[in-house]
């Protein structure tokens, strides 16, 4: 696939590697000479210029990209990216740096298919990192919703149970299931949770340590302390 990535600074770069290393092909766009070279000493392609204007995205070969990643620390430069890559029929991915922005940009670019937080990706490994032990969040899908991967533990009060018997809190959802050392996949009614099992759950904040404290047992109650 090809890409336009706006910004060759740590997060544009970053990507574009990953994306290089897949085997992808990319063309970064950015404005600061000396992120210019520095990209193009990496092997990039790089176009110089205002990633907010059309004939910059054009000269970077807007009109056969698959996809357009906004991801300067300018969210008005990454806006008008966006609208333009849309327009070419791209898909859009605009970064944000701020979570109360995320509702501003929901509001006004319905036409963006993805918005991003490399801060609050960031967090969640810090945090996750800090926590150790069975929990381990995987995403932040909302300000209030989470993504947490749980390893059922010997302490579990629902160790030797099914899934089917797992009650878990009204703002909580199983979302896969799998065994130790097996592939996580579709939870099943009969799966019994044994101990080194995960299960992956998306949970409203306030009802995560109920969540924890029943799949992980005595050992949540130290890291929901950190929490």
């Amino acid at each position: 696939m090809r890409f336009v990535i706006i910004g060759s600074g740590r997060v544009g770069l970053r990507t574009a590697r990953v994306l290089r290393e897949e085997g992808h092909d990319i063309t970064l766009v950015e404005l600061d000479p000396n992120r210019v070279t520095q990209a193009q000493e990496q092997g990039f392609e790089v176009i110089e210029g205002d990633g907010s204007h059309e004939d910059v995205l054009l000269e970077a070969g807007i009109e056969e990209a698959d996809a357009l990643g906004a991801l300067t620390a300018d969210l008005n430069v990454n806006f008008a990216a966006c609208m333009i890559g849309k327009h070419f029929g791209c898909r859009t991915v605009i970064r944000i740096d701020e979570d109360y922005r995320e509702e501003v940009y929901k509001k006004y670019a319905r036409e963006v298919d993805e918005i991003v937080y490399p801060e609050r990706l960031g967090a969640i490994g810090a945090k996750n990192a800090l926590l150790g032990g069975s929990i381990r969040a995987i995403a932040d899908i909302a300000q209030h919703l989470q993504v947490i991967l749980v390893t059922v533990t010997d302490s579990s009060p629902m160790n030797g149970y099914s899934i089917e018997e797992v009650a878990l809190p009204a703002n909580a959802r199983l979302l896969a299931f799998g065994k130790k050392d097996k592939p996580m996949g579709i939870p099943l009614q009969n799966d019994s949770l044994e101990t080194g099992d995960r299960v992956a759950v998306l949970a409203d904040f306030d009802v995560l340590h109920d969540v924890r404290q029943l799949l992980v047992g005595d050992e949540a109650a130290v890291a929901a302390g950190g929490a």
